[in-house]
């Protein structure tokens, strides 16, 4: 149960153009240049890239190709997501060795619930002096937004950076929401901004003035989540930051067995389902685990590093591998596990540094029928033969997505 007093304060960080500041902070010869990171190949994409590239129009999930036509002098990194993760953390130790309740919500973006601090010395100052200490410490640029909730931080945040420092007096939400793009608030994307265009709505005014029945009738529960945005209202809380640890999940066969190839469809199949359980939390996997127990119970794993991914067949091919290797004594098996750790924040993009926009797309088509129909709606053809008693077996550790947590 949450306190949420009325005017609450909450502050948005959100560290400016990420990956490129830590590679101007690895090789200062980088800076002011146009700077991309992503995918080397002609059809790789972009994962990010600095302000002097956007300003020839480049932006992340970019074909590189494209972006490479709009600014052909920029410089191509393929990224270092190890030195990401090492500089988030670094980050993350700051704000958490000073601030009351924070929460991580992606890599390089944080929320922090300093209300009640205007009694003592002013919640704004404090903020301004966290983020001159997040910059003095790391050495990073980071961008702060305030305001009565996260919402309309997060939207001035984005906004106001680079180098942002900004405070939306309570009571001043609407007023500053209004004459923004419809696509400027959280949750609308392109094919719904589309949509709105196409009825006429292109500020957040417009879209205020809206009836609520007739969003709801057009966009179904979404369209009260829209009207209540678009009042600037959000009362969602900043959620206690707890680090993930890992993601596993286990199948015990009702019959120990020596059917290797039922194995690997077994295996297939759990596969698909943490990685897509990683994909739904917005994370990253850099260490891919496999565990088989035999009939006599002896237990034996074997675990392999990878570059930071969230895709299914990446995963998928080190799990083959591992359970190749790892299989030698030929005896029946009991159970066998997959497990995925040293997790980091980070979106499907840029686990593909190396990958296409196809890739990209099919899985992004992919995770949206297994959001909507369920995980078990689409699965891979090699899993299809595994049989009725087999499809049970795998039903039975769907919830046992299994999440080892540490506090702050």
């Amino acid at each position: 149960m949450y306190y949420r007093p009325v005017n609450r304060s909450i502050i948005h960080l959100d560290l400016d153009a990420f990956f490129v500041a830590v590679e101007c902070l690895r090789n200062p010869k980088l800076m002011g240049r146009p700077l991309i990171i992503g995918g080397q190949s002609r059809r790789g994409v972009v994962a990010s890239c600095s302000y002097e590239a956007r300003q020839f129009g480049v932006h992340s999930a970019m074909p590189m190709y494209l972006a490479l036509q709009l600014c052909p002098d920029a410089t191509v990194i393929s990224g270092d997501m190890e030195a990401y993760s090492y500089y988030s953390h670094l980050v993350t130790e700051i704000i958490a060795d000073s601030s009351p309740l924070f929460e991580k919500s992606s890599i390089d973006e944080f929320y922090i619930d300093a209300s009640g601090m205007d009694k003592y010395f002013g919640a704004f100052a404090w903020a301004k002096e966290l983020r001159r200490k997040i910059i003095r410490e790391s050495g990073l640029p980071i961008s702060m937004g305030m305001s009565v909730n996260k919402l309309v931080s997060k939207v001035t945040t984005g906004e106001f950076k680079p180098n942002a420092e900004k405070y939306i007096e309570p009571g001043t939400e609407k007023d500053f929401l209004a004459p923004l793009a419809v696509e400027k608030i959280p949750m609308i994307g392109r094919q719904t901004a589309s949509f709105l265009y196409d009825m006429g709505v292109r500020t957040v005014g417009t879209l205020r003035e809206m009836p609520v029945k007739f969003l709801v009738s057009a966009f179904g529960k979404n369209g009260f989540t829209l009207w209540k945005k678009a009042h600037g209202q959000d009362d969602s809380p900043v959620v206690p930051h707890n680090e993930q640890k890992s993601i596993s999940t286990e199948c015990t066969f009702e019959e120990d067995t020596l059917d290797v190839k039922h194995i690997k469809s077994v295996l297939v199949a759990m596969t698909e389902k943490v990685a897509f359980a990683l994909r739904e939390q917005k994370k990253l996997t850099s260490c891919v685990t496999v565990k088989i127990r035999y009939a006599n119970f002896d237990t034996e794993t074997r675990q392999a590093q990878i570059p930071y991914t969230a895709s299914d067949h990446v995963i998928l091919r080190t799990v083959q591998e591992l359970f190749d290797r790892l299989y030698q004594r030929r005896m029946r098996i009991r159970l066998v596990g997959v497990r995925l750790s040293g997790l980091v924040y980070g979106n499907h993009q840029i686990s593909l540094f190396d990958d296409t926009t196809e890739s990209i797309r099919l899985y992004e088509a992919m995770d949206k029928i297994k959001h909507r129909y369920g995980a078990d709606k689409l699965v891979r053809a090699t899993t299809l033969g595994i049989g009725r008693r087999a499809r049970t077996e795998i039903n039975l550790f769907k919830g046992a997505i299994k999440k080892s947590r540490i506090g702050k």
